[in-house]
Order: C-alpha cells, then sequence, then structure tokens
C-alpha cells in the first residue's frame, strides 16, 4: 500500500484572491509531488545543483507519478513490446538548488495524443521542517497547485515523451488501456 498526503485549500478566500477556483463545491487541483533529497553527487564545483541534474529529478518523479497511477513500465514493455522515450524536454531555471535542500518535483499530464504525452514538471524548494516531515514520511505526495504555489520554484519544464515499439524505436500509439489511465 502507498500512501498520499493530501492537502486541502487552508485559505479559500486568498485562493479566490489568487484567481483560483475555490467554491466549497469545487475541489483543488491535486498534483503529484515527488520528495528529492540534494547530496554531494548533485552539486557542482560551485556548491549548486549542477544543472543536467534537474533532469534526472524530473525523470524520477514522471516515474513515480506512473507508478502512483499503477503503471509498472518493466511489466508493461514486457506485456506490449513498447515503452515511453523522451522526445523533447525544455527547462527553465529559477533559483539554484544546494547541498542537503530538499525538494519538491511535479509530474502534471498536460497534453495527450495518441502517440505522444506531454508532462509539466515544477521542482521546488521545501522550506518549512514541518512541511518537510509530512512529506518525506509518504512514498507519492500529492498537493493543491495553490499549496505548490506557495513554495520557491527553482525550476519548471515541459516534458514530451513518446510511445515507440522497443525492438525498432519506432512511434506507435499508446495502448489504450494505457491512454484510459493517463485520462
Amino acid at each position: 500500500r502507498q500512501p498520499h498526503v493530501r492537502f486541502a485549500h487552508r485559505d479559500r478566500a486568498h485562493a479566490r484572491s489568487a484567481g483560483m477556483n475555490a467554491t466549497a463545491s469545487s475541489a483543488p487541483n491535486k498534483v503529484f509531488a515527488w520528495p528529492v533529497r540534494i547530496y554531494w553527487e548533485d552539486t557542482d564545483a560551485g556548491g549548486i545543483v549542477f544543472y543536467a541534474n534537474y533532469l534526472k529529478f524530473m525523470e524520477r518523479a514522471r516515474t513515480e507519478w506512473l507508478r502512483s497511477l499503477g503503471v509498472d513500465q518493466s511489466r508493461l514493455r514486457e506485456q506490449t513490446g513498447g515503452m515511453f522515450v523522451v522526445t523533447d524536454t525544455q527547462l527553465k531555471y529559477h533559483s539554484p538548488a544546494r547541498l542537503d535542500d530538499q525538494l519538491l518535483v511535479t509530474a502534471c499530464g498536460t497534453k495527450k495524443t495518441s502517440i505522444t504525452l506531454t508532462i509539466a514538471q515544477e521542482i521546488r524548494l521545501l522550506p518549512s521542517n514541518t512541511l518537510r516531515g509530512k512529506l518525506l514520511n509518504n512514498e507519492h505526495p500529492i498537493m493543491t497547485e495553490y499549496e505548490l504555489s506557495a513554495l520557491p520554484l527553482v525550476c519548471q519544464g515541459s516534458i514530451r515523451i513518446a510511445w515507440v515499439d522497443t525492438a525498432t524505436m519506432k512511434p506507435e500509439r499508446i495502448p489504450q488501456h494505457l491512454l484510459e489511465i493517463l485520462e
């Protein structure tokens, strides 16, 4: 069993003033977030996270996001003969992460075609020890967009993945059952 952390809007008036729909009947948009701690191996000579490592953190969060949806990529590859490959990345760096920082890496599907899936991702700094404890004790934290927006933004990106046949590496349609899971 994999626990989830779910947070609700604490201040609906603030959410409305920020332009978010926060009526009593609406559910806040939930976003998958994966915790990452920064180690020496993640940093460069200047003591900040090496820029390419943000892509690694995003890859881990995408994999865990799919797992949280019940998608085991190894089993999927064995059963279908297909897999996802990255076809396009766009990143913008906002502020550096440093040794011992604790981050949240999000993953949220934004656009889907029969062959590709685009995933919006953000990396945010966890400044609060209280929040850190809640999140790092759970494998698949889920937060609202409102709560995430309060955390300092480190990096954001858009990653497009395509479904390919593993033998030929040619694009194919994403299996229907997988498309339904990604709804």
